[in-house]
């Protein structure tokens, strides 16, 4: 029976999260294996504001910072030679990857 392996990406570049996701799919579909997937869930904005001058003189002008966290989720029904080679794509450092196995 074939394990159902649930991967989900989160990134805060949207290229190094697809480029992550392409390569999963390559090799599950080079193995003949069944995927569902890549979801896209909605972007994630985090917003910062503060102030220009740190004196609080001056006039009241503000910067704006926004970090977006990119998330997709796949499902892999996949034997453990595929997983394995799943395990071994090199992740980038702004991409976090989790796995999670059911039977």
């Amino acid at each position: 029976m074939a394990n159902i392996a649930v991967i989900k990406l989160a990134s805060i570049s949207q290229k190094d999260a697809d480029d992550v996701m392409q390569q999963i799919k390559a090799i599950a579909t080079s193995m003949d294996v069944k995927t569902k997937g890549p979801i896209p869930f909605p972007t994630k904005r985090i917003s910062h504001t503060t102030r220009k001058t740190p004196c609080g003189d001056g006039s009241h002008t503000y910067e704006k910072w926004e970090l977006r966290v990119h998330k997709r989720l796949i499902h892999v029904y996949a034997n453990d030679q595929a997983l394995r080679q799943v395990m071994r794509i090199p992740v980038p450092d702004t991409v976090q990857i989790e796995i999670s196995l059911s039977s």
